[in-house]
């Protein structure tokens, strides 16, 4: 069945809702530490927010949701008032910023730098049933390649309901369609930078943002080390779907709502949990995921092999030079994202590899 999920309406199941709105969002800068907070919660809290997908409201777009989606079927009815809001009434740099609709800042109580802000991905539900994908100004894995002229080329992906489970749908002759199924996350988790500066949307850093890891869906949580009082939490990039490398620069971009449990690790536990590791990093059920961030690809990949040692070596008493060579013949090295200026690269480590560690998640 079909479900529109508008602002207000539809279950909410966290302690608190944040909706995205022309006063909860800024559009392409992240919180800094002068940022305002929209909302303040205690440790543990479950916040219940609705993102905004960016595709549809872009310059390159019209920056007109109703007209662009209009193009493709969507009745007015079937779109999202707070598109429309934010389109209206939300400056955007479309030089300078980042293409991100981001909601924040959240601030937690206690939290000071030195902590870890743990984000636990309880829910993600589909705010519309379609979406979009982008390549656009010569940006993504091949520029110059595509798009083949100067420009933006997106293409509109309906979710069909299937015996299989929700799948998009991306056409692509006639009367032939591609079909893959939906995998929820959001690409932009994160906590407000140590700084005054205005801070885009599009590179990722210490502080998460934009680290576009498909693995942190439903069920994963993402720890953040802390840069300011209150930490500055803040979510965007809604994504339905996601190939690793995001190669053409965009995932299946879409609107969800998202229930998250945002905690905090206090400064001991953290060095418990990760020793020297002051870099985000990710857990899933299965696995831990560390993540190295760097403008060259070959850079990235040697931070992430770092931080899986010290990682290892903090969470199971590992030495390093074992850990290492446990890396080498078990653990898997994959390319986030090749298209957000900093490039990623996680590593996902069998829990289960380390027996009595596999089901365990920090204090």
């Amino acid at each position: 069945m079909r479900v529109i999920l508008q602002p207000g309406e539809g279950r909410i199941e966290g302690a608190h809702y944040l909706a995205s709105t022309p006063d909860t969002v800024s559009w392409g800068w992240l919180p800094n530490r002068d940022a305002k907070p929209v909302l303040r919660i205690a440790s543990g809290d479950v916040v219940t927010i609705d993102t905004m997908s960016h595709e549809g409201l872009l310059e390159d777009q019209g920056r007109d949701p109703v007209s662009f989606f209009a193009a493709h079927g969507v009745a007015a009815g079937d779109l999202l008032r707070d598109a429309v809001a934010i389109a209206d009434g939300v400056p955007h740099d479309e030089l300078a910023a980042g293409p991100h609709v981001v909601t924040g800042p959240i601030d937690l109580d206690g939290a000071e730098p030195g902590d870890l802000l743990r984000v636990e991905v309880l829910s993600l539900r589909l705010r519309v049933p379609y979406g979009v994908i982008s390549n656009r100004h010569g940006l993504g894995a091949l520029p110059g390649e595509y798009p083949p002229e100067p420009g933006t080329v997106s293409v509109f992906s309906r979710v069909d309901d299937g015996v299989e489970g929700r799948h998009a749908t991306l056409p692509f002759g006639e009367g032939r369609v591609a079909r893959f199924p939906l995998a929820p996350f959001l690409g932009v988790m994160g906590v407000a930078p140590d700084t005054s500066e205005l801070v885009s949307s599009t590179p990722p850093g210490s502080h998460a943002g934009n680290i576009d890891v498909a693995a942190l869906g439903v069920g994963s949580a993402l720890y953040v080390p802390v840069q300011v009082p209150g930490a500055g939490f803040y979510v965007g990039d809604p994504h339905f779907a996601q190939g690793n490398g995001e190669v053409c620069l965009t995932a299946l971009e879409g609107s969800l709502r998202a229930d998250v449990r945002v905690s905090l690790v206090t400064a001991d536990d953290a060095r418990a949990m990760v020793g020297l590791l002051r870099e985000p990093f990710g857990e899933t059920d299965e696995h831990w995921i560390p993540i190295g961030l760097h403008e060259d690809l070959d850079e990235a990949l040697r931070r992430a092999v770092r931080a899986a040692i010290e990682l290892l070596h903090a969470r199971v008493g590992m030495e390093r030079q074992l850990a290492y060579m446990y890396l080498s013949a078990a653990a898997d090295f994959e390319v986030s994202q090749v298209v957000d200026g900093v490039k990623g690269v996680h590593c996902l480590i069998r829990k289960r590899d380390f027996p009595g560690s596999e089901g365990s998640r920090p204090p």
